[in-house]
């Protein structure tokens, strides 16, 4: 018998509610994932599941037992990480949270070359702007952007990028060209919804910071659809260079007040824990600094 395997599909089946999807999470047929629960039960002679055909439950010594077997799997996972740590090898899933545009741009096309570095790895890369939670929500590493709060979390920057006031040509024609941040209080703005300061836009000029608190004509969470919105002469954005350059070089977009900035920010890598940090977890990081050594948009 292994006792192991029997843990490790009981865990599997009750975290996914249901033997089918148990089997196809671990790859096996559903009938092995049967057998093995079974066994057991009647090993331990006792009914560890309540089974119909709509629901299935945990009895009282099922949810003692679940909880149990779940402390012992984690810490098989934290010794195999500690011994991998010391062979270097990087193995299972990685699972990554990262913003989307940035993601797209600049993260999407580095994965490919990873993967064939590291074949026994596998990427599972969740694209959002949330700030999720890590460790609650079971992420091994996240990509920020921003300025980071202080936190338990471990960081390490791969790379900067400036805000940049842009618009179209097209716009600029119809409109006057703002020679001050506070005539913007009468232009088509397209905002970033998400930006930590809101409808308050700052910018350090000449004789120091200066606030202007915006009139969207549009708001929203995608800096992509903030793009699109200013190249299709819609109005002025306020957007990270990573996003802007591209159509700043085409001529699509003209920088605005350029002897006014609204700061730089840094984009990090964050993690759990400094201790135990996994092999799967400490080459990705080392790859992603790499990859972007000598790469900022400022």
């Amino acid at each position: 018998m292994d006792k192991f395997q029997e843990m490790t599909v009981f865990v599997a089946v009750v975290d996914a509610g249901s033997f089918v999807r148990a089997a196809e999470e671990l790859d096996i047929s559903k009938a092995v994932v049967s057998r093995l629960v079974a066994d057991l039960e009647n090993r331990l002679r006792v009914r560890l599941l309540h089974r119909t055909t709509r629901k299935l439950s945990m009895t009282e010594e099922g949810q003692s037992f679940y909880a149990r077997c779940k402390a012992v799997l984690a810490e098989v996972e934290v010794a195999e990480a500690e011994v991998m740590a010391h062979t270097g090898q990087a193995r299972g899933v990685l699972k990554l949270n990262v913003p989307v545009t940035f993601g797209i741009l600049h993260l999407a096309p580095l994965w490919g070359q990873f993967l064939s570095r590291n074949p026994e790895v596998i990427l599972d890369v969740t694209l959002s702007d949330r700030v999720v939670d890590l460790v609650e929500e079971g992420y091994d590493l996240a990509v920020r952007i921003g300025r980071l709060s202080s936190s338990s979390l471990v960081s390490r920057q791969l790379s900067s990028s400036r805000m940049v006031l842009c618009a179209s040509p097209a716009y600029l024609k119809r409109h006057a060209m703002p020679m001050h941040p506070s005539q913007l209080t009468s232009h088509s703005i397209i905002a970033y919804s998400l930006l930590s300061t809101g409808d308050y836009w700052e910018f350090a000029g000449p004789n120091g910071v200066v606030s202007v608190k915006v009139k969207p004509r549009m708001k929203t969470n995608s800096g992509d659809t903030c793009l699109r919105a200013a190249v299709e002469g819609q109005g002025i954005v306020l957007q990270p260079a990573f996003i802007v350059n591209q159509d700043l070089e085409s001529g699509k977009l003209v920088e605005i007040l350029p002897g006014y900035q609204s700061g730089e920010f840094g984009i990090y890598a964050v993690y759990p824990s400094r201790h135990n940090v996994s092999p799967k977890i400490r080459i990705l990081i080392d790859y992603l600094v790499k990859a972007f050594t000598n790469k900022s948009w400022t």
